[in-house]
């Protein structure tokens, strides 16, 4: 039985390669890239695989059974790179697909959500056994913002007081590796999301706990957020978006608290406070 892992490169695509290597699966693990060399020291075979060049998708999934296609991360391009990718596993035969969606894609008015959902569609439409993994978002979205704070003494957002479930990029990979391996999925759409929810303003407070120091959180519109962070450098389009969806955790759309991803992973998800901490000792 061969298990393939699209974006093995990736930060998501790696811990999910690493634990089916840790798990002493008896699968034979391959590793797909668009650029192999990144993924030279991987303990697994690995093959060429570009979404953005269909003749290479079709060696790269002969002989595969089961493959986890990872979204890919160029927004705008995803829904038309994924057809490439579930056509040729189409033709190759391929037994189920495991995908990596987004947290209730088919009512988030997150901008990400409507890839996601044409992508739901095709793998429908296609005729091939398939898994919906609903991916919440990762806790480190939100942690990586905390250098920023630090510097300026102050946490911004657009959130109001949305509650974000969030878990762990690691908790994902851990779920992703179960279903891989496990029976009884096919057919299923799982929405994954942490045990515990956090709004801004509690992630501002627990930053502030744990440094001794006095970090707010300051809410901001939506429009005036994205300007800010346009302010700090990022491109016009990323500010936009990483602000839109601040503004649809805002509506609730970061929300769920139906223990799906606990329960396949087995155990709790990992607390975003211990992450916050994880990523203070980063920091220092």
């Amino acid at each position: 039985m061969n298990i393939a892992i699209t974006g093995a490169t990736g930060q998501l695509g790696r811990l999910v390669l690493n634990m089916l290597i840790q798990q002493s699966t008896p699968y034979r693990i391959i590793a797909l890239a668009r650029s192999p060399q990144k993924a030279a020291n991987l303990e697994v075979e690995v093959r060429h695989a570009d979404y953005d060049k269909p003749e290479t998708l079709a060696g790269a999934l002969q002989g595969v059974n089961r493959l986890l296609l990872i979204s890919g991360n160029e927004v705008g391009k995803r829904a038309e790179q994924h057809r490439r990718v579930i056509e040729s596993a189409q033709k190759a035969g391929i037994e189920w697909i495991v995908y990596t969606s987004l947290l209730h894609a088919d009512t988030s008015s997150l901008s990400l959500a409507p890839e996601h959902l044409a992508t739901e569609t095709l793998l429908k439409q296609s005729g091939l056994p398939f898994t919906l993994l609903r991916n919440g978002w990762y806790t480190e979205n939100y942690t990586g913002s905390i250098p920023g704070a630090l510097k300026s003494g102050v946490l911004l957002g657009s959130a109001g007081d949305g509650k974000i479930a969030a878990a762990t990029r690691a908790d994902f990979a851990e779920a992703a590796a179960a279903v891989l391996t496990g029976d009884g999925h096919i057919g299923k759409t799982y929405e994954l999301a942490g045990d515990e929810a956090f709004t801004l303003s509690e992630l501002a407070a627990e930053i502030s706990h744990q440094t001794g120091g006095n970090i707010p959180y300051k809410n901001l519109p939506e429009a005036e957020y994205a300007a800010t962070l346009q302010r700090f450098g990022l491109h016009s389009g990323l500010a936009r978006a990483i602000a839109g969806w601040d503004a649809a955790a805002a509506k609730g759309d970061l929300f769920d608290d139906s223990g799906q991803l606990s329960s396949l992973i087995g155990r709790p998800t990992t607390s975003w406070r211990d992450t916050v901490t994880a990523a203070l000792n980063e920091t220092s």
